[in-house]
């Protein structure tokens, strides 16, 4: 009975390792460089678990009372065979109660570890700190400068991206005009949503220029850890020049050098979406 319970544990073991590491390379995708104070806490917390389900899986259970053996009689015998042969059994020679105790030990751990999302933005911007981005499709509704004669809508999705992103990095907002009224129902926009209420972006650093060469040399100029644009042309021109780069666009496009991403929006390269 000993080796048996023995077995038991090891195998329980073995499925409770498969299952966390299914659910490690799911949470945990930043690789190991980019580990801050609060990843660090999160791994040794996670051995903490590890070691307390292992202490609560290798406590005995009570064990069951060993019904007396009866002698069947006659052809009894082979009717209780087959009762004995259709009960549940699980290869592995573990209950599934105690399965099912591991994996939500398991689940609530990463739960409570779970990154918030100035978390996750530090990680992706792998520390950045100055970024520059430009309006148009990536923060406003609007994909060219005709349709900012008329309206300017922020996007209200990328917001909480967006103020996130100016309580680590200094962000500069960028933009090609046609018009001096197309400069101020940018600006009065991104007021009424909120963007220069706290505190980390400023109207100083909302910058406007009349042609995508202008807003490309804004971006040399201002030498930035990370620019976002959706001019693909304009993104390629300054992979040279740019330590990283992310690349706004709906449809999928090959990747033009190592150090540029591709995103559909920016919030949902930060995963907020």
């Amino acid at each position: 009975m000993a080796e048996s319970s023995k077995d038991d544990l090891v195998q329980l073991i073995k499925r409770f390792g498969a299952y966390l590491t299914v659910r490690m390379s799911n949470i945990f995708s930043i690789s190991f460089h980019n580990l801050n104070a609060r990843s660090v806490g999160a791994i040794a917390g996670l051995a903490v678990a590890i070691v307390f389900t292992w202490r609560l899986l290798r406590s005995p259970s009570t064990p069951q009372r060993r019904q007396p053996k009866r002698q069947a009689p006659g052809g009894a015998s082979s009717s209780s065979i087959t009762s004995h042969t259709n009960a549940p059994f699980s290869p592995s020679g573990v209950l599934p109660s105690e399965d099912a105790r591991a994996q939500n030990v398991v689940d609530e751990f990463f739960q409570q570890v779970k990154p918030t999302l100035g978390q996750i933005v530090r990680q992706k911007l792998s520390e950045g700190r100055k970024v520059t981005c430009r309006l148009l499709g990536v923060l406003l509704e609007e994909t060219s400068p005709e349709e900012l004669q008329k309206q300017v809508t922020v996007k209200s999705s990328v917001l909480e991206v967006l103020l996130e992103i100016t309580k680590y990095c200094d962000l500069y907002l960028m933009e090609r005009v046609l018009d001096d009224e197309s400069e101020k129902k940018v600006l009065l926009a991104l007021e009424e949503a909120g963007v220069f209420t706290s505190g980390g972006l400023v109207k100083d650093k909302v910058l406007f220029c009349s042609t995508e060469i202008g807003r490309a040399s804004f971006v040399r100029q201002l030498e930035p850890d990370w620019h976002i644009d959706t001019n693909l042309e304009i993104v390629s021109q300054l992979a040279r020049f740019i330590k990283y780069e992310l690349h706004i666009s709906p449809t999928r496009t090959e990747r033009s050098a190592s150090n540029v991403f591709s995103s559909p929006s920016l919030e949902q390269f930060f995963g907020s979406v």
